[in-house]
């Protein structure tokens, strides 16, 4: 099974990273050979707008049926959810090999719904919606007083 794991680093050893759209690399491997893997930086980590489906795009043509990041934004859940790949969370701080050998033992869950967490994105991040953001002329951000 071709396995996709976001990356800090181009090997098994480098830690995940937690942003799917704009990790730096996706290491892929099949689960039965770790030992082969191919990483290959993502294109779609400087881009101004659509990180997350250029992202997307990107594991779904090299036919990964499985992907392991720490955050999915809205738009790159989608389009790996159409797609048939299986979306799964593991924690930030572990190295991709240890992704890979939790995902073998089945210690990281499905996601059913995007996730963004301390990133902003998807529920529970820290968007301009209820409650949150700067709105003008609440006390913060009004600019210099007159003098």
């Amino acid at each position: 099974m071709k396995i996709c794991i976001t990356s800090s680093g181009p090997n098994l050893d480098s830690f995940i990273d937690p942003r799917f759209g704009r990790c730096l690399y996706f290491i892929f491997v099949d689960d039965k050979n770790p030992d082969k893997f191919e990483a290959i930086q993502n294109t779609g980590v400087s881009a101004m707008r659509g990180a997350g489906i250029t992202a997307a795009q990107i594991v779904v043509d090299k036919k990964a049926e499985i992907v392991i990041s720490g955050n999915f934004g809205p738009n790159a859940f989608e389009v790996l959810s159409a797609s048939g790949v299986k979306i799964l969370r593991a924690k930030t701080g572990i190295k991709a090999r240890e992704a890979l050998e939790a995902f073998k033992q089945g210690q990281l869950s499905e996601m059913t719904q995007p996730f963004g967490g301390e990133l902003g994105h998807g529920r529970g991040g820290g968007g301009m919606g209820r409650g949150g953001g700067f709105r003008a002329g609440r006390g913060r951000g009004r600019g210099r007083e007159r003098q």
